[in-house]
């Protein structure tokens, strides 16, 4: 007999990080054991952040029971047992390394880290703690879009056949004004890369886990289109001073942008199929504009995040007089995730992707199973992306991305993390 979710054991969350991402997250721990049938019913137990009165405000919002102001104390509470790391990029490895030497299970925002070597230290680390019982995932969240994990099922039932092209684009526009401020986002010691990390991670993610494949090599081309933008307190110094009467003209101060504002890359998939991609914070008018589309040869699918209750099927064995891309509305009780949620018809959006995270995460931990993405898929991710770079370094030169890399290198890079902390 199951337990109701109210009878199940705690699993206390702690998360550190509380703004767009923080709040996102804090939604599907709050929802998840609410809906779900849960092994384990997530406590939102602490919220961490630097700025105080910041995160208290956060915990009240949000539901967390403390808020803390350092880290470290978050991730050494007695009633935290799972480290949600909602933080810029710069800081992921060292966290997620400090969590899962203290006994927590980890789930960690993508991209799972800055740099690849910082990347294969969570891994070593994550592989070691496995062997202890704690348990570490990536946050792809767009994996738990009900149509999206339809569309990966009907892949592996060779509903497409051997896969030919697979195309994918995130477009967003919210870098187009030049005076936008230059916030960490843009900012390479913080974020590690622009477009390619933020939106590029996502659609390369989804286009192995798709298709089932890893991309083997891309030739890429990156982009800065405002290499200069106003800083932050400078910015809005300026904008205050402009609305006065007699201030007269404003000298805002400006820093580098050190990051890409757009990614153009193609790929070749394990099987040789092809694949296409476009990142970018720079295209008018979209807002999170993320599609795709895969084409086999026995049919093809395709996708947009802003239908994201909707997937398109086309059957290239019909007969061609009716045949045709037809309409799915993946809102049914035997659809990924939804025997929870609402009547057939009745749809869902972004924030319950959350919602579907934190189930399978909870589940993996109570069956003592992998989870997955796993860091190693975070990993395999940023090999990637460091692969995209290296091409745009080069001139799109075609650049192999490596899948395995020596136990030594591996350890010396946990060493290196290790010792900066």
């Amino acid at each position: 007999m199951e337990l109701r979710d109210s009878e199940a054991p705690t699993l206390g969350v702690g998360m550190v990080g509380y703004a767009f991402m923080g709040a996102a997250h804090s939604q599907g721990w709050r929802t998840a054991g609410r809906v779900f049938d849960l092994p384990l019913r997530p406590v939102l137990a602490a919220i961490g952040g630097r700025d105080a009165r910041a995160v208290r405000a956060a915990a009240d919002k949000h539901g967390w029971a403390a808020a803390e102001t350092d880290w470290r104390a978050l991730v050494t509470r007695d009633d935290v047992q799972l480290v949600d790391i909602c933080t810029p990029g710069d800081s992921h490895a060292e966290i997620a390394i400090a969590a899962l030497e203290a006994g927590k299970h980890v789930l960690c925002e993508k991209p799972l880290a800055n740099s690849v070597d910082e990347a294969e230290a969570m891994v070593a680390v994550a592989e070691q703690a496995r062997g202890r019982g704690q348990l570490a995932m990536v946050g792809f969240n767009y994996r738990r879009v009900p149509a999206i994990a339809y569309a990966r099922a009907l892949i592996a039932e060779g509903r497409l056949g051997e896969l030919r092209h697979v195309r994918v684009v995130y477009l967003q526009d919210w870098l187009v004004d030049p005076q936008f401020p230059l916030t960490w986002r843009l900012k390479a010691e913080h974020a590690g890369s622009g477009a390619l990390g933020d939106l590029g991670a996502h659609i390369v993610d989804l286009a192995q886990y798709l298709s089932g494949e890893l991309l083997v090599g891309v030739s890429a081309q990156l982009e800065t289109f405002v290499r200069e933008r106003p800083l932050l307190q400078a910015a809005s110094a300026g904008l205050s001073a402009s609305g006065g009467m007699d201030c007269g003209p404003v000298t805002v101060e400006r820093g580098p942008v050190t990051v890409d504002d757009a990614a153009l890359f193609t790929g070749r998939l394990a099987s040789g199929a092809l694949a296409s991609f476009e990142a970018t914070r720079m295209a008018a008018g979209r807002k999170n504009a993320l599609r795709l589309e895969i084409n086999g040869e026995l049919g093809s699918l395709s996708f947009d995040l802003e239908r994201l209750n909707e997937l398109s099927f086309h059957d290239h064995g019909e007969p061609a007089t009716t045949a045709g891309f037809r309409r799915i509305l993946v809102t049914e009780a035997d659809h990924p995730y939804l025997e929870a949620w609402w009547p057939p018809g009745h749809a869902l959006g972004y924030e319950h992707t959350f919602a579907h995270q934190a189930r399978d995460l909870v589940e993996a931990i109570a069956a003592k199973a992998d989870p997955a993405p796993s860091f190693a898929d975070g990993l395999q991710v940023q090999r990637v992306l460091a692969a995209v770079a290296e091409s745009a370094e080069r001139n799109a030169a075609y650049t192999p991305v490596p899948t395995v890399r020596a136990v030594q290198a591996v350890q010396q890079a946990v060493q290196a993390v290790q010792a900066q902390h």
